[in-house]
């Protein structure tokens, strides 16, 4: 693999290859993805979310968590609530081109 390609000096660590499949492993689940595609409209609390996907809060807050040690999504403390976000814009590009990729013709 030509690390140049890809934006980077030296090839990846085994660390930073684990930390990708973890990423791809929690992408990989139509429920948690659903929630990421929320949260790139806005931020939300965990109540907003179960609200609009009609789910149980246990089971929401288990897939953020998941979202969350991928590294994939943010929280925050607003007085007695936990607010999700997108982690980062890199975020937004890796769903934004896979969604793509999968809608193209091929």
């Amino acid at each position: 693999m030509d690390s140049q390609i890809y934006g980077m000096s030296k090839q990846p660590t085994p660390v930073q290859l684990e930390a990708v499949t973890t990423m791809f492993g929690a992408l990989a689940d139509v429920p948690r993805l659903k929630l990421l595609l929320l949260l790139a409209e806005k931020d939300h609390g965990v109540t907003e979310l179960a609200d609009l996907l009609d789910e149980g809060m246990t089971t929401v807050s288990a897939r953020l968590q998941v979202l969350h040690a991928a590294r994939l999504v943010a929280r925050r403390r607003e007085g007695r609530s936990i607010i999700y976000s997108i982690a980062d814009d890199h975020v937004l590009t890796l769903v934004r081109n896979a969604l793509a990729h999968a809608i193209e013709r091929h």
